[in-house]
């Protein structure tokens, strides 16, 4: 073979051994990815935790002696299993130590609230919670695997039974996918897995720390594609100041007043100050600008700041070794089937270590009892080998009693007992405790075959002994969707020059027409007879003739706009009426008939559906004789804005006056109230309240007895706590039984709510402290169903009482009278009349004479009799009733103390 042909051969063979440098980095980096995902960033489903949380719990399990030990200590011991420097391992420690479940903490962790920083490492303490130290930890069902350098072990994963993941959520971002699993209720889990035990689906929802109010009306079960909208909780208190007692998830109260401020320089909201009270509990005070709503500004803050943020979940997690998508209720299911697999093998370890107790006792006891031990083959054995063979043959006939074989080893432990504790031996004592032995066997069997009873008492154990101030903190709620434009400041000035047909907030030497919202839509009407919609901008050109520009409000069915305009083909004029509700931005849009040289002759925008009536002059004409006449837009219908109109004239018109102004031809506003949103609408959810128009107010009256009246402006925001809400009407008569907290009486009465100021809060009970509302109604006639405790026995009554019946209508701080003389132990309404007739008596369950001989057994058992003479006219009252008189006397019973009954069912006065 030539040299040629050698070297041919030889480079093939290189380029053969050759790896691309594509190839290369195409290896390496999914060796990366793999690595960060398995080993940095992503938690196991079985245990919930990474890599990281899993050693320093192992570290901790290590270190455990039940002291405190320094976390710089713990985090030097964790090291030894985890290769990536002490500052990964703190911080993953403190966000351990700040949910407050696994670690008992002691020091200063930090607040995630405030944002606050932990201590160094070597001032601040752990340990292990005794929560941990039951759920978390079992040598004898973890599985092991080499640290990193061969020298220690560590768990694969941490035997857990409990969904610790749900419990702490997670978070983390790795090589091409990330994580994010929000937190869920301690309690809630708990419960959810005790109805997965019993066959049913989960339905969970997040709960956070920081507490808050979450909309999860679409979490998806935390996969991919979800959202929580979680808000702020913040309280009026009075109409100048806000308190932010609750933060967002994810937000921090440094964050969050930040974008208060942020939103307030750009003229988002107008605030005075801002004040962070916050210490154990959040508190942020926000001081309104003057003549600022409150409610608006309580919108405006969800809208533009950091009170309502959005959080996407995406559960990712770990599962043989590669990443997973589950919803949270399949991730709780398979927790609830491992924490159950756990329980089964913690069973049958402990099964096997009660079977192996007995056999070596009863191994023991047979050594000692055939006097095994003294025999003279045994004795004289020399080898171990020997003794086996000696051993065997004695033990043989007893082979049946033992559950397996006995092995080498068991035999070496039997010799290797001292022979003072063979003669010391207690066959008596030995029984008795392998009949314990046996009993928990049965116990233990018991458990094994109802493995699902079994694990639904450890979770109510679990519950039981560490749910104490684990309540839901984030309250579920619906929210309505706040829209930017309706609750944005005016913090621009707005001008027009109609000459030139510009408009825009940079014209300041020109007209200036109003101020608004720079994310505000303006609409602008031209003579030519057509409008446009367009974005508030510096300076923008919408064309010359401009007649009207105001802000534009999508879907304002109450803005009317009254138009007359000449076609410019026939120079027939029309009239119409119209409102514009949905458009497309910067697209003109034509209100005549479209022709060449039509003009608007007459304009005017009424923002309550106003109707004047205007006067039409006409250009002389001999066919007219007469040259002006009126039109009330009262008489036209208000129809689309492509509508063509109605005929005014066919005549050419020299002018149009206005000759008064009209009232609005709108009917009231219908409003409903959405108990879910607190909220009022006009798309009908809800309670409907009724129309209102001007001066209409809205009466709430809450659950402390305090009542307000608000307008129905659909900005306003409702309490929680309202067992009222309905249209006001300053004649109507309402209902109230309270307590009074001085004399701890119930009292009733009738009245009419006082006119009162918009906004203005007064109390209709006294403000005694105990003193509280037990029930309103504003029926004419309501019936309540009382029960009563009466005498000394405290004999139980129930009677049904129509409330109307009781006491006139009188004024609203009236005390009102006492509902009964009695103990009251329940008061329950019943019924509801709206009849102001006669209401028919309710009927007593008992007779009349029963229940009169009760009333008056009751009340002499409480009367002292002071002598024996007023105590035998009391009894001669009783025994020897009055006979009735022969004519006919119309009489009331005013106190059935004063009436008598005798056995023949006759009535009779005292």
């Amino acid at each position: 073979m030539s040299d040629e042909s050698l070297n041919t051969n030889e480079n093939n063979e290189k380029l053969q051994n050759v790896t691309p440098i594509n190839g290369l980095y195409e290896n390496w980096f999914l060796e990366y990815a793999s690595y960060v995902i398995l080993d940095r960033a992503v938690p196991h489903v079985n245990d919930g935790l990474k890599p990281v949380q899993r050693r320093i719990l192992h570290s901790l399990k290590e270190m455990d002696d039940g002291r405190f030990n320094k976390a710089a200590n713990v985090i030097g011991n964790t090291m030894k299993y985890h290769p990536h420097g002490d500052a990964s391992i703190g911080d993953a420690m403190v966000q351990l130590g700040q949910k407050n479940l696994l670690i008992d903490t002691q020091g200063n962790w930090g607040f995630p609230t405030t944002g606050d920083a932990a201590a160094a490492p070597r001032y601040i303490e752990a340990r292990l919670s005794k929560f941990a130290n039951d759920v978390v930890f079992n040598p004898d069902t973890t599985e092991w695997q080499s640290s990193y350098d061969g020298r220690n072990r560590e768990p694969v994963t941490l035997p857990v039974k409990f969904p610790l993941l749900l419990a702490q959520g997670a978070e983390g971002i790795a090589v091409g996918l990330a994580t994010k699993i929000l937190p869920h209720n301690f309690i809630e889990l708990i419960d959810a897995s005790i109805e997965v035990l019993k066959g049913q689906r989960p339905n969970l929802l997040p709960d956070f720390p920081t507490g808050g109010m979450a909309d999860c009306s679409n979490y998806n079960e935390g996969q991919r594609g979800g959202k929580v909208r979680v808000r702020a909780r913040i309280v009026e208190r009075d109409k100048k100041t806000l308190a932010i007692t609750e933060i967002p998830f994810s937000t921090t109260t440094g964050s969050l007043i930040d974008s208060i401020i942020t939103a307030n320089d750009k003229g988002k909201i107008k605030i005075r100050k801002i004040e962070d009270n916050t210490a154990q509990n959040v508190e942020i005070i926000v001081h309104l600008a003057p003549g600022i709503s409150p409610d608006l500004t309580i919108d405006a803050l969800y809208a533009f700041t950091d009170c309502e943020v959005s959080i996407s979940p995406n559960t990712c997690v770990i599962r043989d070794d590669k990443p997973h998508f589950l919803s949270v209720n399949d991730i709780l299911i398979e927790n609830t089937e491992n924490t159950k697999e756990l329980l089964k093998q913690e069973l049958e370890i402990r099964l096997n270590e009660l079977k192996e107790k007995i056999f070596f006792s009863s191994l023991l006891k047979i050594f000692i009892q055939e006097g095994m031990y003294k025999n003279a083959e045994y004795e004289n054995s020399g080898t171990f080998d020997v003794v086996l063979e000696v051993l065997n043959c004695l033990f043989e006939p007893f082979f049946p009693q033992f559950y397996r074989t006995i092995l080498p080893e068991d035999y070496k432990k039997l010799i290797d007992k001292p022979m003072s504790s063979i003669t010391r031996f207690d066959v008596k004592k030995a029984d008795e405790q392998m009949q314990v032995l046996h009993d928990e066997i049965k116990e233990v069997t018991h458990h094994l075959n109802r493995l699902t009873e079994y694990a639904i008492a450890w979770f109510e154990k679990i519950k039981q002994k560490y749910s104490k101030d684990r309540e839901r903190k984030t309250e579920l709620r619906t929210f309505d969707k706040v829209e930017a434009a309706q609750v944005a400041l005016a913090n621009v000035k707005f001008y027009v020059n109609k000459i030139d047909g510009f408009v825009g907030t940079g014209l300041k030497k020109d007209e200036f027409l109003f101020e608004c919202s720079d994310i505000d839509e303006i609409i602008i009407f031209r003579g030519d007879g057509r409008f446009l919609v367009t974005k508030v901008q510096d300076k923008v050109f919408v064309g010359k003739d401009i007649l009207h520009v105001g802000v534009f409000k999508k879907g304002d069915e109450r803005t009317v706009y009254n138009m007359i305009y000449k076609d410019g083909e026939s120079g027939t004029s029309y009239i119409k009426r119209f409102s514009v509700l949905g458009i497309t931005r910067d697209k003109e849009y034509d209100l005549t008939k479209g022709t060449k040289g039509s003009k608007s002759l007459y304009f005017s925008a009424n923002p309550n559906g106003e109707a004047e009536i205007v006067t039409i002059q006409l250009k002389p004409h001999s066919k007219l004789k007469k040259l002006a006449f009126d039109i009330d837009f009262a008489e036209i219908a208000i129809k689309g804005r492509s509508s063509m109109g109605n005929i005014v004239t066919k005549f050419p018109v020299k002018k149009i006056l206005l000759k008064s102004k009209g009232i609005s031809t709108l009917a009231g506003r219908k409003i409903w109230f959405d108990d879910i949103l607190k909220r009022l609408n006009v798309d009908g959810r809800g309670k409907y309240l009724g129309e209102f128009d001007g001066a209409d107010k809205i009466l709430t009256v809450l659950a402390n007895g305090v009542y307000e009246l608000t307008s129905f402006d659909l900005t306003n925001h409702f309490d929680d706590k309202m067992l009222l809400i309905e249209k006001y009407n300053p004649e109507k008569v309402y209902t109230v039984i309270h307590l009074d907290g001085k004399s701890k009486n119930y009292h009733v009465k009738r009245f009419t709510f006082d006119d009162i100021a918009i906004g203005k809060q007064m109390s209709i009970i006294n403000e005694e402290p105990g003193s509280k509302m037990v029930l309103i109604s504003g029926a004419a006639q309501p019936v309540i169903k009382l029960d009563v405790l009466k005498g000394k026995s405290l004999t139980p009554e129930t009677t049904e009482v129509n409330l109307a019946d009781m006491i006139d209508v009188k004024g609203m701080k009236a005390q009102g009278n006492k509902l009964s003389q009695h103990e009251v132990k329940s008061i329950e309404l019943i019924a509801e009349h709206d009849d102001e007739e006669d209401v028919p008596d309710p009927v007593p369950e008992t007779s009349l004479k029963e229940a009169v001989k009760a009333d008056k057994t009751d009340i002499e058992a409480e009367k002292e009799i002071k002598t024996e003479d007023e105590s035998d006219a009391l009894a001669k009252a009783a025994t020897e009733p009055e006979k009735p008189s022969s004519k006919n006397v119309d009489f009331e019973i005013t106190n059935p103390d004063d009436v008598d009954i005798d056995d023949k069912g006759q009535l009779g006065l005292f």
